[in-house]
């Protein structure tokens, strides 16, 4: 059975489609917004891949994807994806013992 990933298409400045799947989303209790957290797996100069971080609204099916202006709701949004990280590496260091 394959498994199907969410995913979605941003148009970018230039007009054009690029593919992105979602990481993860979830709302805020802080700010009472839900955020959208993707990548179009594309990869930095230093070989990480591109997360990307927006604000959305889950209940309209063609939302728009809003940008992220506040320092505190990069650092909620930074909060998690360190969280992640971590349990990852955690999982990671028991699947090797």
């Amino acid at each position: 059975m394959e498994e199907k990933k969410n995913k979605f298409i941003v148009i970018n400045d230039e007009g054009k489609e690029i593919e992105c799947e979602v990481l993860f989303t979830f709302e805020s209790e802080e700010t009472n917004k839900n955020y959208i957290v993707y990548t179009d797996n594309t990869m930095d100069e230093i070989g990480n891949i591109k997360v990307y971080a927006s604000i959305f609204d889950p209940n309209n099916e063609n939302t728009k994807l809003e940008p992220i202006e506040t320092e505190k709701e990069w650092k909620i949004i930074e909060n998690i994806l360190e969280t992640l990280q971590e349990e990852a590496k955690k999982d990671e260091g028991k699947k090797s013992e």
